[in-house]
């Protein structure tokens, strides 16, 4: 294979970028040396510091290891990885997470049963992204190292039990069941970088050629999509056909042999800008806490005092008393109900538009689910903007100076909100209806963004 891939670097230039993926692919033995490593530190910051006790007040990033822990996953890992998953595509998947790693390695000594139909469900990265992020709310993933061994180590757990029973050396449960699955799939369709597949290249190509093992079950040779790919560099150069390149972030998007599946759009809009979001502000919605007063002063005027029990175990809800951290029931219905109802809503909201504007213009390919991912840079930056909160409480915790966050906050939430509104013109340019029509589907669609700006707005600058 190395020298495959070897040969046909030296028989065209091709770009930077190109030899970057072919680099990745010559270099296959150093990568899974990496990914060891990675597995190695996930695991040490991970389990370690759920044995560790309350950090004091004193305690600083630099010298407390359950707080360096928590700004590592929380403050740069997660943001990092979303950030990452919108400029290179899945490339975390593909070159560093450890749960995949793990899975595929792990599979070569499973079972390797074949996929259950059930498996292959659609709905499940949908599923199971909105259960994690709930039930990491409820049990303060954030805050505690040992909430987040339970909800991390779970799905490793899951991911390395999937490992063993399906599959031969492939990722199982990247493809089907990963909670963030979903939301990198939808992040990637704005990727600018991505391993662009020449089709006609790949029929021509007669030549000896060594098959590319596609851990996420990817068939490569019709691929035009970057959702599914995780950017690992295993296919690149192979056929002659297959180079890591440029491409406009809307590109995809805008493509229409891409189909809009619903999952996706689902995803985008009820997970990620959706109940993601009510995971973002519930902690600082003024909403919740004047309902949680009126609740709490009813249970008590009706001498109801159950739900105001705080006797919960950890692992269900919230019980920290050694930091006087204590969810009732109360609490948690409250929060359940302000994640899946708040969530559900707001997603619904945000389909009026793209519904009326797919209603008005009567085109083909421009279905509701077309105009849905439009939103697509919206949530990107929406994403960002609700992890980066954790950093910022990290930072200031540590006395960090931040007068550049209102404006990295205004400057995000515009570049995402310009880049929805762009990108739902460009596709009802594409239109066939009436310039009237035209218009109004684009105020529809209006609405989405500005609904979406006005919820950061309150939760930035208002409450």
């Amino acid at each position: 294979m190395a020298e495959h891939v070897l040969r046909f670097h030296a028989s065209r230039p091709g770009s930077r970028l190109e030899k970057i993926g072919l680099a990745l692919r010559r270099h296959r033995g150093k990568i899974i040396a990496l990914q060891w490593a990675v597995v190695v530190i996930y695991a040490s910051l991970v389990v370690i510091p759920a044995f560790l006790p309350l950090p004091p007040e004193s305690a600083h990033l630099w010298d407390n290891l359950r707080l360096f822990a928590q700004f590592c996953f929380w403050g740069l890992w997660w943001p990092g990885v979303m950030i990452a998953t919108v400029t290179m595509g899945r490339v975390w998947c593909g070159l560093f997470c450890p749960e995949g790693f793990i899975s595929e390695w792990v599979s070569q000594y499973g079972r390797g049963k074949a996929v259950p139909g059930w498996l292959k469900w659609a709905g499940w990265p949908f599923f199971a992204f909105v259960a994690t992020t709930v039930y990491g709310q409820l049990v303060s993933v954030y805050e505690y190292p040992q909430a987040a061994l339970l909800v991390l180590g779970g799905s490793t757990v899951a991911a390395l039990a999937i490992g063993l029973l399906y599959g031969r050396e492939k990722r199982i449960w990247c493809r089907y069941l990963c909670p963030a699955s979903g939301v990198f799939a939808v992040l990637a369709k704005i990727a600018p970088v991505h391993y662009k597949v020449d089709r006609a290249a790949w029929d021509r190509h007669t030549g000896e050629f060594e098959p590319v093992n596609c851990a996420p079950l990817v068939d490569v040779r019709r691929m035009t999509s970057a959702s599914e790919c995780h950017a690992c560099g295993r296919c690149a150069g192979q056929r002659e056909a297959v180079a890591l390149s440029w491409r406009s972030p809307f590109a995809e998007v805008l493509d229409f042999n891409n189909p809009a599946k619903t999952p996706d759009v689902l995803t985008l809009v009820y997970g990620v800008l959706g109940v993601a979001t009510a995971a973002f502000q519930w902690t600082v919605s003024p909403w919740l806490l004047h309902i949680k007063l009126a609740a709490a002063e009813w249970l008590v005027d009706h001498e109801h005092f159950a739900l105001l029990d705080n006797d919960v175990p950890w692992w269900l809800l919230t019980h920290h008393p050694e930091a006087s951290d204590l969810f009732t029931w109360l609490d948690g219905a409250l929060i359940l109900g302000y994640l899946l109802g708040g969530g559900f809503l707001l997603g619904s909201l945000l389909l009026v538009g793209p519904a009326i504007a797919a209603r008005l213009l009567k085109t083909e390919h421009l279905s509701w689910q077309r105009l849905a991912l439009a939103l697509a840079p919206l949530a990107a930056a929406s994403v960002i903007l609700g992890l980066s909160m954790l950093t910022v409480s990290h930072l200031k915790a540590e006395h960090v100076w931040l007068g550049w966050l209102p404006a990295f906050r205004v400057t995000l939430l515009t570049l995402g909100s310009a880049g929805s509104l762009w990108l739902a013109g460009q596709l009802i340019r594409r239109s066939t209806a009436k310039i009237g029509q035209k218009w109004i589907s684009g105020l529809a669609m209006v609405l989405p963004v500005g609904l979406m700006v006005t919820v950061w707005s309150l939760v930035f600058f208002v409450w």
